[in-house]
């Protein structure tokens, strides 16, 4: 009976976990789809709207490490309850707003959601025995889904609920209806959460010292894994705030058309997390990683290429002077090109993202809240610095692609970092052969045993 009821426990943790992080992930990227809205109402520029966004996932990062230690000192269950009530608080202010520094403020407030990542991650590997938590914590992990809630739900809300709402105002109405209807089903959630899940708490931090709880911070390898989470789940946060403004202004696509195609990098950079626990408890994280960064590698330096053709010159103008002739190989990414390669990277970074937090649990069994909260914090923060990269890269190259040229850097120093770091601990493992490179017939037997 404890057996079935302890996986009952865990089950119910896990699936209410889940839930709990797909809303909250939505509430803190909502303003990917909210942004063609408020740059019409506020007069906005790309730089001063991408600000909106880059706030909100600043504060969804910057209390993932204490939310961690405090779910895994406390209990995952209460703090999780208590950030999803706390949440609608904000939720309603963005609501409210009528002007832009009102709107930076309520908007960094609400970002708070993401830091639920941390608190859930930490609840859910307490229930779960090692051997399944790649799994689990991939489910758990596929709540990034939450980011395409607002990209299906949002254009048509805009549309469909008159701009002065209803009642009176009391219900706003235009883009505003959207954090209000979060905030009802913050506090939905908050009530489900409590009633449908043990009561019991698993607390793995419990009579800890903070400063034991720190202490692995210290190990490079740590910081390693937050480079990893930057470019796996800040660039995913990024673009999932960034592609429908990049989709209308670079393509010329509707608001509902840029949201669905955006939502084609979203579905499969969630929804394959699950799968991508799985390979990593099958043929290790780090396979998993060197695929990632290759197929991030390729996709983002085909998309980062300049638009534009090679220009054939000759003699033969006036004064024999060397004049265009013919232009040859013209280059650029239509729209379908430009969503199966943004397809494709949202797959890579799925699978990575589950990959990096198996890495987790394994180095750091007793420590998942606090390593956890720090990778996710500074994965987290990648999110935020990204978006105004993206926007004064843009504004500096006078070209879009230059986003997915910033991808292409990050991508490629995380990517050397762990190579240099497996060279390094291959060569400690058999230090005989650190300097052999070339082949060398006199160390080596023929097949009979003797030297050649």
């Amino acid at each position: 009976m404890t057996t079935a009821r302890n996986e009952r426990g865990r089950v119910s943790v896990l699936v209410m976990a889940t839930a709990g992080f797909t809303l909250m992930f939505a509430v803190w990227l909502m303003f990917g789809v909210l942004s063609i809205p408020i740059r019409a109402e506020f007069d906005l520029t790309d730089v001063q709207l991408s600000w909106i966004a880059a706030v909100a996932i600043l504060n969804g990062a910057i209390w993932r490490l204490p939310a961690g230690i405090a779910a895994d000192r406390f209990g995952g269950r209460r703090v999780f309850i208590a950030m999803l009530a706390v949440t609608a608080i904000p939720a309603y202010l963005v609501s409210q707003a009528t002007s832009y520094g009102m709107l930076l403020l309520f908007a960094f407030l609400v970002g708070f959601a993401g830091n639920s990542f941390s608190v859930g991650i930490a609840w859910v590997s307490a229930w779960w025995p090692q051997e399944r938590q790649g799994f689990a914590l991939g489910v758990f992990g596929a709540g990034n889904v939450g980011a395409s809630v607002t990209k299906f739900i949002g254009p048509a809300l805009i549309v469909a609920v008159p701009a002065a709402g209803f009642l009176g105002g009391a219900i706003p109405g235009g883009w505003r209806f959207v954090p209000f209807l979060y905030m009802l089903l913050l506090i939905a959630m908050a009530i489900a959460t409590w009633f449908l899940t043990p009561h019991r708490e698993i607390k793995p931090g419990s009579g800890r010292s903070l400063a034991s709880m720190l202490a692995p911070l210290k190990q490079l390898r740590v910081w390693r894994f937050s480079l990893y989470y930057v470019i796996v789940f800040g660039a995913y946060v990024a673009l999932a705030a960034w592609l429908p403004l990049y989709y209308v202004d670079v393509y010329g696509l509707q608001l509902s058309q840029a949201a669905l195609l955006t939502a084609l990098f979203i579905f499969p950079a969630s929804l394959l997390r699950p799968v991508g626990g799985i390979i990593s408890d099958r043929i290790g994280a780090r396979r998993v990683m060197y695929a990632t960064f290759a197929i991030m590698l390729t996709a983002s330096g085909i998309l980062m290429m300049p638009y534009g053709y090679i220009v054939l010159t000759a003699p033969g103008g006036p004064g024999n002077e060397v004049v265009p002739v013919h232009e040859v190989l013209p280059w650029s990414v239509g729209t379908t090109l430009f969503t199966i390669l943004v397809f494709t990277m949202g797959c890579a970074m799925g699978i990575g993202k589950a990959a990096v937090y198996k890495h987790i649990p394994e180095y750091f069994p007793n420590d998942v809240g606090a390593v956890g909260g720090l990778v996710g914090s500074l994965g987290a923060l990648g999110g935020f610095f990204l978006p105004p990269l993206f926007a004064y890269a843009t504004v500096w190259t006078g070209m879009p692609q230059a986003t997915f040229f910033v991808i292409f850097v990050v991508t490629l120093i995380g990517a050397v970092w762990m190579h240099v770091t497996v060279v390094a601990v291959l060569h400690r493992a058999s230090p005989e052969l650190a300097n052999k490179f070339e082949h060398n017939s006199r160390e080596e037997y023929d097949m009979t045993g003797a030297r050649p």
